[in-house]
């Protein structure tokens, strides 16, 4: 099995990527940082998914591609998170040995939360995705996105280390807690490596937190 995974420097790339490496597939790791994973079952390439022209020629094309790559509150989120991810998609994905594709997408897609140009990027990624799943459906491949909501990751640190923020975000969170970076890694690879029917779908991994508030007030019953 081989996998193409942009953004596997660190965080739920990188997370993903070891996984797949634990589970005996070859890794293709694309991302603009150098690579962080020394294993013999594992590739990196230094590149820029906004950079068309950047992008490797691979001795053998992917059969799962998991496209991570993404930037967050800068004047690049739309190029990084949507454009990079069609120019990867658009090189990588379009052979008979395609299996599956998978986007990180985001919540903010679905809520329209967080900054705006970032909450745009993402609803746009989720678009293609159908876009993707519907092209991609003649090789049988199957063509879906994540949506996490809180992850506990290295960037998230401002808010999940400043204990008045966090107690915030806890408050209207259901579940009371953040997914891992791990936790989402068994989310990838349930999606790309075992299922084989589900396709063109965004899945919301929020902890409760966009479905799950309700607004429903009664008096509680005495006794």
């Amino acid at each position: 099995m081989i996998v193409l995974i942009t953004g596997s420097s660190r965080g739920i790339g990188r997370a993903a990527a070891m996984k797949f490496l634990n589970n005996g597939a070859y890794v293709v790791g694309i991302d603009v940082q150098e690579g962080s994973i020394d294993h013999p079952g594992y590739t990196h390439f230094i590149a820029d998914v906004t950079v068309p022209g950047s992008l490797p020629e691979l001795p053998e094309l992917p059969e799962i591609i998991f496209s991570n790559a993404g930037a967050q509150n800068s004047r690049d989120d739309i190029d990084v998170n949507l454009k990079g991810a069609i120019n990867v998609v658009e090189k990588y994905a379009f052979h008979p040995s395609i299996r599956a594709v998978l986007f990180n997408a985001s919540a903010s897609a679905r809520s329209g939360f967080e900054f705006p140009e970032y909450a745009a990027s993402k609803a746009g990624l989720v678009g293609y995705m159908k876009n993707v799943a519907v092209r991609l459906a003649k090789y049988g491949a199957v063509v879906n996105s994540i949506s996490p909501g809180g992850v506990l990751t290295e960037s998230n640190r401002p808010v999940t280390e400043d204990p008045e923020l966090w107690d915030r975000i806890m408050a209207v969170t259901p579940l009371k807690k953040w997914a891992t970076e791990e936790e989402l890694a068994e989310w990838i690879w349930f999606l790309t490596a075992v299922n084989r029917s589900a396709s063109g779908i965004d899945i919301l991994i929020d902890n409760g937190e966009l479905g799950l508030n309700s607004t429903f007030v009664w008096p509680e019953e005495t006794h």
